[in-house]
């Protein structure tokens, strides 16, 4: 998780940059949410088809790209992997 947490700054830098023309992460951020979750979606389907369909190369390129869009819709929500992590840990808290 560290490297995530690591792009996700990057990625914030993108952010307050803002530059549009040469970033993608700010053209999807300017973009809106609609268009990020649109993104999170085709690539999705994408790892969905390469896990079945493609190579292990193939199926870890879209792994990846799926998660640098979540990462994207994860900074548009004002959330990070932090968050994503809490919920993790507390589904998987031996039950007492």
């Amino acid at each position: 998780m560290d490297f995530l947490k690591t792009l996700h700054r990057q990625l914030l830098e993108r952010q307050r940059e803002g530059n549009v023309e040469s970033s993608y992460t700010a053209q999807l951020l300017d973009a809106g949410v609609y268009k990020i979750a649109q993104k999170v979606g085709e690539e999705g389907v994408e790892v969905a088809l390469a896990g079945v369909a493609q190579d292990d190369s193939a199926l870890l390129g879209e792994c990846a790209d799926l998660i640098y869009h979540l990462n994207v819709l994860l900074i548009n929500r004002g959330l990070t992997w932090g968050d994503v992590e809490t919920v993790l840990e507390r589904r998987h808290r031996p039950k007492s």
